[in-house]
């Protein structure tokens, strides 16, 4: 796994770049400059718009990674397989545009009560999802090719500072929130020009459509995967927006601005995890085409193992702290501790068992999955009517911690099942062990006056007791290479 590690810090520490200048956004700029009613409106614009995209891709994005290995012939331009995506794409783009254009008013209805403002800027979700839906083909592409830095640099990073010059332009009265609005939809067109560029470059993308030659077998072939794979994808992609939008349709644009805020801080943890799923899908791909189910199941195991470790530190970094941490971004947000432990449970969950999803929609058996993905949206909307009225935004988090646990035992069950493949070994127990001992002793130690202080003092401590700890006693030999390549290279570890 030498390329891997290779390729995966590299994109996970762009990631962690952009994953600052999200947090410098915000959790500083937005805080600063918008009331939580602006925060709201922004983030919700932005989870529909990534819904849409979803809709407009038409499931064909999600074939290049299990079919690009079969079609791969430089000689042969790959088959035009890129440009028998792009067209599928765009056609889903032409088709959802017109739809919404048609069902503008029944949707508008919906928010008319709690959430007029997202009324008046209703169509500008559009140009986000399809400048995104373009990027997340190109992306997807050059992952094939094992081309991850510039997409993660382009979308991560350079967005970022994109939409902090645009906040920054508002902050200072250069713009008035009506055109910061439309400012932070049309940016998105930015890095998807860049990437077609990039691929323009390598001489992976042109507009002939007669370059396409993939034999129509395949392309039934193709054309199943691309339906199953679609309502799967859109399936999580629903239940990771349907909190936003029904939280402004039952509450307002405000808790919307909270809980969104939360999500954003949340989804911190998960940066490892789409470090290295974009380095390891392709060879899940090659392991399935290889019948490989070894080397399947160590990759597995060590992506688990290094994911349990990673997200667990992360997690209690904020837990231990959570207290002065929401009440210096806002004495409000305060209110959405509940909010962030229910999404921090799913998610640890989500990552730990998070390749199995990979495995199985790569799998033979990838039409089943479209059950547990049908479970997943009922359980989260079912229960988000009960809880949301009753418990508010703490309501939808809950529901979407539930669903997220059913969902990943799940499909982690009907992978060991079929294919005897899990992700267990018995150095997780001992990591479980001393992270169950850490969340009780912290909870113990009393706070300090000083919220600073207290921020510092704690983090050190926890440092000192659960990831050093688990780095002397070589808990997790991966991790263990991580950390002793990144010494070597500051000159803290002889060779």
């Amino acid at each position: 796994m030498g390329y891997i590690q290779k390729d995966a810090f590299r994109t996970m520490l762009l990631s962690y770049l952009g994953m600052f200048l999200g947090y410098f956004n915000k959790a500083f700029l937005f805080i600063i400059f918008l009331t939580t009613e602006e925060m709201g409106l922004l983030n919700l614009l932005l989870s529909v718009g990534l819904l849409f995209a979803q809709f407009c891709n038409l499931g064909t994005v999600y074939s290049i990674g299990k079919f690009f290995p079969f079609f791969r012939n430089k000689a042969k331009n790959n088959y035009g397989f890129l440009q028998y995506n792009f067209l599928i794409v765009t056609a889903g783009v032409i088709l959802f545009t017109f739809l919404v254009l048609i069902f503008r008013n029944g949707i508008s209805s919906y928010y008319a009560e709690k959430s007029p403002d997202f009324v008046k800027y209703y169509l500008w979700f559009i140009p986000i999802g399809i400048a995104y839906i373009y990027f997340f083909l190109f992306e997807n592409y050059l992952r094939a090719l094992h081309k991850n830095v510039i997409s993660v640099f382009l979308y991560e990073v350079f967005l970022r500072i994109l939409t902090t010059l645009a906040i920054v332009a508002y902050g200072v009265k250069w713009i008035d929130f009506d055109l910061l609005v439309k400012v932070s939809s049309v940016i998105y067109f930015i890095p998807t020009f860049f990437l077609a560029v990039y691929l323009f470059y390598l001489k992976e993308l042109d507009f002939r459509a007669w370059s396409i030659s993939i034999p129509k077998r395949f392309r039934k072939i193709l054309f199943r995967f691309s339906a199953l794979s679609y309502f799967n994808t859109l399936g999580s992609l629903i239940v990771t927006t349907i909190d936003a939008m029904m939280i402004a349709a039952y509450l307002g644009l405000a808790e919307t601005g909270i809980y969104t805020t939360i999500v954003f801080i949340t989804a911190f943890l998960q940066v490892p995890y789409r470090s290295l799923t974009r380095i390891t899908n392709p060879l899940v791909a090659v392991y399935w085409k290889a019948g490989d189910m070894v080397k399947m199941q160590e990759l597995y195991q060590r992506v688990s193992s290094v994911l349990l470790i990673i997200s667990t530190v992360l997690f209690m970094y904020i837990w231990i702290n959570r207290e002065a941490v929401f009440y210096i971004l806002k004495p409000e947000f305060v209110q959405g501790i509940p909010v962030f432990l229910f999404l921090m449970i799913g998610r640890l969950t989500d990552m730990y068992l998070g390749l199995n999803g990979t495995i199985f929609t790569m799998s033979k058996k990838f039409a089943f999955d479209l059950i547990f993905t049908f479970l997943l949206i009922v359980i989260v909307y079912v229960l988000n009517i009960f809880f949301i009225p009753r418990i508010g935004m703490s309501g939808a988090a809950l529901s979407t911690m539930i669903a997220l646990l059913v969902y990943n035992v799940g499909r982690a069950y009907f992978v060991w099942k079929h294919y005897k493949l899990h992700p267990f070994t018995a150095s997780q127990g001992w990591v479980m062990l001393i992270f169950g001992f850490n969340v009780l002793a912290f909870e113990l130690i009393p706070h300090l006056d000083n919220r600073w202080v207290d921020i510092i003092v704690r983090s050190v401590t926890f440092t000192a007791t659960y990831p050093l700890l688990l780095y002397f006693l070589k808990v997790e030999t991966e991790i263990n290479s991580y950390v002793d390549k990144l010494l070597r290279r500051v000159g803290w570890l002889k060779t």
